[in-house]
């Protein structure tokens, strides 16, 4: 059924339908999914601008001559890839010093040089402070870059600074279902909000921002509601973005086991040392892991380079499965075959230290 639903009591919601008219709904339980949007975020004029976000960006049926993007993390790094090689000038304004600040600095650094190289304009350390015009016609960015005034014209508008989740105007108030600080419905590890009998999945829920997270949190609910006690607490999170080339990490992060003061010996080689890579003439790039300093346990995985979603996949299942890296290491693999890289990269693991 497609309609536009909101609670007017417990467990109870009314639906506006598409075709006209209304009907009133009640379920033993509900399990609220209403993911989340593209935070607009309260700089003057921005609104006013009516700017794109991912879902107006995937519905252009032309090329923008200049798009100016807010925000420099997985959506907006994407986006500004795939419009420049369309043939837009693009611009990425990000207020943190790096693009995708929250991966380890070689990331961001290698991901830096290879937009500046396909000629992405790249503004970090920069606050938005004004926006003039609208997107699709003219607009200028006021910023400030460091203590400095800069203006940013373009002929398009991308706000990707955020989600915001959709729980405003929906009647959580009428249902005892509680929210976040963040607007986030408040649930448990089996995804239970504060109200009997009403779940909460996906982004809606403060669940990562991934559709493979919530496909798992469907899964969590449906066993849940048959009697399991499936939780969320613990699960690996892959992370993954379609970047050419991708970007990919599964477990720690340096910059994660360093900021929880974990101990780890790292291995490290270029996407050069990957037979495959040369044979596709894609060698940019990098594979490193993070292995335990008191035994051979994988803490961490992260690859940039051609294919990078799909080679997390077998260190994600050694990792579940508790093996050791001499399990990868030792294997043989075929050839020649991205994840055949795996072997160089375990084999350059630093021997424990006694």
């Amino acid at each position: 059924m497609i309609g536009l639903g909101r609670f007017i009591g417990p467990k109870t919601l009314e639906v506006e339908l598409g075709d006209g008219g209304t009907r009133v709904f009640r379920g033993e339980n509900v399990v609220i999914s209403t993911g989340s949007r593209a935070t607009i975020e309260q700089i003057p004029g921005l609104a006013e601008a009516s700017p794109l976000t991912h879902i107006e960006a995937l519905d252009l049926d032309h090329v923008p001559g200049h798009l100016l993007i807010i925000g420099g993390g997985y959506v907006g790094l994407e986006l500004a890839q795939a419009m420049r090689r369309f043939g837009s000038r693009v611009t990425i304004v990000e207020r943190n010093d790096r693009l995708a600040h929250r991966e380890d600095q070689d990331v961001t650094d290698l991901l830096q040089n290879i937009f500046r190289e396909e000629g992405i304009g790249i503004a970090t350390s920069t606050v938005t402070t004004r926006i003039e015009g609208k997107s699709g016609e003219w607009v200028k960015l006021h910023a400030t870059q460091n203590g400095t005034e800069i203006v940013l014209e373009g002929t398009h508008l991308l706000a990707a600074s955020g989600r915001t989740p959709n729980t405003q105007g929906i009647g959580l108030e009428l249902t005892g279902v509680e929210t976040t600080n963040q607007g986030h419905v408040k649930v448990n590890e089996r995804l239970e909000t504060t109200a009997p009998g009403v779940w909460a999945v996906g982004d809606c829920a403060g669940s990562p921002h991934f559709t493979h997270i919530a496909f798992d949190d469907f899964r969590t609910v449906r066993d849940n509601l048959a009697g399991g006690n499936r939780v969320t607490t613990g699960r690996q999170v892959p992370f993954c973005m379609f970047t050419d080339p991708e970007f990919a990490r599964i477990g720690l992060s340096e910059t994660e086991a360093n900021k929880r003061s974990i101990g780890y010996r790292l291995a490290k080689i270029p996407m050069l040392a990957v037979l495959r890579a040369r044979t596709i003439s894609e060698t940019q790039g990098f594979l490193k892991a993070l292995i335990d300093t008191e035994s051979d346990r994988i803490l961490g995985f992260t690859a940039l380079g051609a294919s990078a979603g799909e080679i997390i996949a077998p260190v994600q299942i050694a990792m579940l499965a508790g093996l050791p890296y001499t399990v990868l290491r030792d294997a043989i693999l075929t050839h020649p075959t991205i994840p055949e890289g795996l072997i160089p990269l375990f084999s350059a693991v630093p021997s424990r230290s006694n």
